[in-house]
């Protein structure tokens, strides 16, 4: 996933001239679904978005969307308008929207309140979680262990999200889930930047398995400290991608 600070945000993934760089097309929506259109047409272009497929900066032209997804206009402009509540789409005046970007202080920010959160929450589970869910943890590391064998990055964001959402529910506190779920859509679009970084799957796999022994031994303190360097390590990766794929941005965000 490409790194673009807000000042690139226009002619970052635009060619002049307003024509949309090239890229493996959408695919086509299941009409077979019992979910209503428009939210199956959300829910592609969130995926795509959180997946890098539509990248930062990328201006999003209604008539091509639709043509890929094989739907008419009027579910992905509404799509798009959900988006951008989300935080994912901006909209800019006469010239229409774009994928969201994100700068290096966002990343920071993102990061810094998940690293708290996240601390707290393998804190509080370390004295709440159930039997149940301990076994449920150990059956995420299972299912790591064997997504790294196959390199299989996406599936393995989908793990790690399994991971963390089991550590929350864990804590008994809503609000401590409530909030850090306010951060969900730019979360997941760091996670799978970050677990894409070579060697953090198995180092991820490595922390979970940490955090869950300190959790099982019911000491919150420790699980407190464990989950905050996972976090920490998940911030490292993530700006290493950045600097590898833009390394202006590092230096212009500092």
């Amino acid at each position: 996933m490409d790194f673009y600070t807000t000042e690139d945000l226009r002619l970052s993934k635009t060619r002049k001239g307003g024509m949309p760089v090239e890229r493996e097309p959408l695919v086509p929506i299941r009409l077979d679904s019992y979910k209503p259109l428009r939210e199956l047409v959300f829910e592609a272009l969130r995926e795509a978005i959180i997946k890098g497929q539509l990248a930062p900066g990328e201006r999003l032209m209604e008539i091509q969307l639709a043509e890929e997804l094989g739907v008419s206009r009027t579910p992905v402009r509404e799509a798009i308008r959900k988006l951008e509540l989300e935080g994912l789409v901006l909209m800019v005046p006469r010239k229409g929207a774009y994928v969201a970007s994100f700068s290096m202080k966002d990343v920071v920010e993102v990061f810094e309140i998940r690293g708290a959160l996240e601390g707290l929450a393998a804190s509080l589970a370390a004295e709440r979680i159930t039997d149940e869910e301990l076994e449920e943890l150990e059956r995420q590391l299972v299912k790591s262990s064997e997504l790294i064998g196959y390199a299989d990055l996406e599936g393995m964001v989908e793990v790690d999200t399994g991971f963390h959402q089991i550590l929350y529910q864990a804590s008994r506190n809503e609000r401590l889930g409530q909030i850090i779920n306010n951060l969900r859509e730019q979360i997941q679009r760091f996670r799978q930047t970050s677990l894409s970084y070579p060697g953090r799957m198995k180092n991820a796999l490595e922390e979970h398995r940490e955090i869950v022994d300190a959790i099982s031994a019911r000491d919150s303190e420790l699980a407190r400290k464990l989950a905050q360097e996972h976090i920490e390590n998940a911030e490292n990766s993530m700006m290493q991608v950045i600097r590898a794929e833009k390394p202006e941005a590092v230096k212009d965000e500092s």
